[in-house]
């Protein structure tokens, strides 16, 4: 039998346990363990839930790799078109890891209305078009079908909906230059069929995404002409290592950029949220194990004279710290069942009410969001546990130093 573990089992059911000088000591210990699992949950599930969502809208309007021509324009319109027939497309067999690859151009238009004008850049996307991300975006109507012929829907975002007055079914004309500015624009006239927020207002105030077809007209391309490829991958994690081995299988006169370099201010902005994150939980952490440690020196106060008996009767040190540490470990698994439940309330509260907006001016979302995996819970979990008891281990040293002559007379 493991008498440790028994001995400190009866110690924790006993009435005398509970209603001892060291029980608030022992609830402030269990409440530090509670509000630090709480707060290092909340701060992972909404720190990668940030990230996610940030990177995920960013992707959602570039891809995670982009395909191009060489050339030193640095505006968002496509000025020299490639051409669709290569190697690598519709499939990029060449290279493991590649979900879906589309092709794309950009124009740059002004949207003109009886009383206003914006400028805007209109995507052309294809057949081929991936429209998982807008899916979750669209908030009203349809998305556009260009598996047809050439038609003139058009899906706006909210912010240039009401910016400009429009609404679903709206009609409205754009217009686009010529390279030769003395000759008329084209001018087309867009029907809207769907509205989508992101809630990334620097895309959203930029992008309208039509038929490619017509970009092709009026930039006097070929059919089998587009502005650029983008490519998706499985995993994020390997975009650096995909993005080199995309250009490596990609003919030498076309130029491969992945979105972590072309939007480098972004990912370098939701990095720090992994120091913060790290931070926090060294904190609470911290704070969590020096309350631990005051509880069981309290404990260790409050049982002098057991300790004194149990040595007398042949305990060894370790044994008697064992008790204590059972003990111990005990507090920190009810602080951490009562943590769990808030803590994973609070973030389901989230997910599914979205209680905290956000200002999308700032974090590009329009409320927290939060990212439960079992995968950190479990490691979360764990690791506190290991960690709390390996800071309580050198406190328990302190039961060798007790005599126990000394101990039994103590009073």
């Amino acid at each position: 039998m493991n008498y440790e573990y028994f001995i400190a089992k009866r110690i924790i059911g006993s009435k005398a346990y509970k209603s001892s000088i060291s029980a608030p000591i022992i609830k402030i210990g269990i409440a530090a363990i509670v509000i630090g699992i709480i707060v290092m949950m909340i701060a992972i599930a909404t720190g990668i839930g940030l990230q996610q969502k940030i990177r995920d809208k960013v992707v959602a309007f570039n891809g995670h790799v982009t395909i191009s021509n060489y050339d030193s324009n640095n505006s968002q319109e496509t000025i020299y078109p490639i051409s669709k027939n290569q190697e690598f497309y519709p499939e990029f067999k060449l290279v493991e890891g590649i979900k879906h690859i589309q092709a794309v151009a950009t124009k740059l238009g002004v949207i003109r209305t009886e009383t206003d004008f914006e400028a805007a850049i209109l995507k052309g996307v294809d057949a081929n078009y991936n429209w998982d991300y807008f899916k979750e975006f669209l908030i009203e109507g349809r998305l556009p079908d260009y598996s047809a012929k050439r038609n003139e829907e058009v899906l706006i975002s909210q912010y240039l909906a009401n910016r400009l007055g429009f609404k679903l079914d709206s009609k409205f004309q754009m217009v686009f230059a010529k390279s030769d500015l003395a000759k008329s624009p084209n001018i087309i006239t867009y029907h809207i069929v769907g509205i989508y927020n992101s809630g990334f207002q620097d895309f959203d105030s930029t992008y309208i995404i039509g038929d490619l077809r017509h970009l092709q007209r009026i930039n006097k391309w070929e059919k089998d002409e587009i502005g650029n490829f983008e490519v998706f991958i499985d995993d994020f994690d390997n975009i650096e290592r995909k993005t080199i081995e995309i250009y490596q299988n990609t003919p030498s006169l076309l130029n491969t950029q992945a979105i972590t370099d072309k939007f480098y201010s972004i990912f370098e902005w939701i990095k720090i949220f992994d120091k913060n994150i790290y931070g926090i939980i060294g904190i609470m952490i911290l704070v969590a194990g020096i309350n631990m440690i005051t509880a069981l020196l309290v404990l260790i106060l409050e049982r002098t004279q057991m300790i004194g008996i149990l040595k007398a009767l042949g305990s060894n040190n370790w044994s008697v710290r064992k008790l204590f540490l059972y003990n111990a470990s005990y507090l920190i698994v009810l602080g951490l069942f009562w943590g769990n439940l808030i803590g994973l309330g609070l973030l389901f509260a989230q997910k599914y009410f979205k209680l905290i907006p956000l200002d999308p001016n700032v974090y590009y979302v329009t409320e927290a969001p939060v990212y439960i995996s079992l995968s950190y819970i479990v490691a979360l979990n764990l690791g506190t546990l290991i960690l709390c008891l390996l800071m309580l281990l050198l406190p328990s040293y302190i039961i060798t130093k007790i005599s126990p002559v000394k101990a039994i007379r103590f009073d």
